[in-house]
C-alpha cells in the first residue's frame, strides 16, 4: 500500500515513515509543505494521504486543503488528517463530500502504533477514522441545536458516537459489554430516529450519520 506522507516537523514525519515501513507500507513520498503535497500526490496517486492540517507556507490549513483539492481531483482518495486540537471545521469540510476514504485523527494517536495504523488501514480501504473526541464535538453540537439528535437516549448517543468512529455492531457490542443483537436493537432505533435508511454496510452507514451530523436534515 503506497502511502504519500506530509508533516512538517522533521522528527515526527522521520517517525512516521519508520513506523508506517514496519508495517509493510510503502512511503512514495514524505514532504513537507503544501506545494511539495500537491505535486506528490498529482504525480505519485498513492493509496492514501496522510497529512498534517498545517503545513508551509501558510501554517494555517494548508494541508487539509491540499488534500481536499486532491480529493476533487480524484473523487474517494483516501485522506487520513492529523491535528494538533479539535478543530470542527476542519472536520466538517473533511465530511463535506459524503464520500468514503476518510479520517481526523489527534496527532496524540500517532503515539498508539495499533490504534494510528488500523486507522490508516481502514481509511484506505474506503472506511472512515475519527478521533474520539472530534466526534463527542460534533455530537454535543448537534445535540445542542438539532432536535432529531435530541430525540436519541444517552445509550443510543454512546452507540452513534462508537458507530461515527468506524466500529462495527460486534466491536460496539464488546466496547459496552453488551450483546450484538441489542447493539442491532440500538442501530435500528438510531436510524429510525433520525430518518436515515438502514444498511448492512457498515461504511455506508457511517458515513451517512457523519453526513446527518455535519450537515442536519
Amino acid at each position: 500500500m503506497r502511502v504519500v506522507l506530509a508533516e512538517d516537523l522533521f522528527l515526527l514525519r522521520d517517525g512516521l515513515v519508520r513506523l508506517l515501513e514496519a508495517y509493510d507500507f510503502e512511503i512514495a513520498a514524505a514532504v513537507e509543505s503544501g506545494p511539495e503535497l500537491t505535486r506528490a500526490l498529482a504525480e505519485l496517486r498513492p493509496d492514501i494521504a496522510v497529512v498534517d492540517v498545517r503545513l508551509p507556507p501558510s501554517h494555517t490549513d494548508e494541508g487539509l486543503q491540499c488534500a481536499l483539492q486532491a480529493r476533487r481531483e480524484r473523487p474517494g482518495l483516501p485522506v487520513l488528517v492529523l491535528s494538533q486540537h479539535v478543530e470542527q471545521l476542519y472536520a466538517r469540510e473533511l465530511l463535506a463530500d459524503g464520500t468514503g476514504g476518510i479520517g481526523y485523527l489527534l496527532k496524540d494517536r500517532v503515539f498508539d502504533a495499533d490504534q494510528f495504523i488500523d486507522a490508516v488501514r481502514r481509511v484506505a480501504a474506503g472506511g472512515t477514522a475519527m478521533d474520539p473526541q472530534v466526534i463527542q464535538q460534533l455530537l454535543t453540537r448537534r445535540a445542542a441545536d438539532d432536535r432529531p439528535l435530541g430525540r436519541l437516549t444517552p445509550r443510543e448517543l454512546e452507540v452513534l458516537e462508537l458507530m461515527a468512529q468506524g466500529r462495527s455492531n460486534a466491536a460496539i457490542a464488546e466496547r459496552l459489554v453488551v450483546t450484538e443483537r441489542a447493539i442491532a436493537k440500538h442501530t435500528s432505533n438510531i436510524f429510525a430516529k433520525l430518518g436515515l435508511e438502514v444498511s448492512d454496510d457498515d461504511n455506508r452507514r457511517v458515513l451517512a450519520v457523519l453526513a446527518y451530523l455535519d450537515h442536519g436534515r
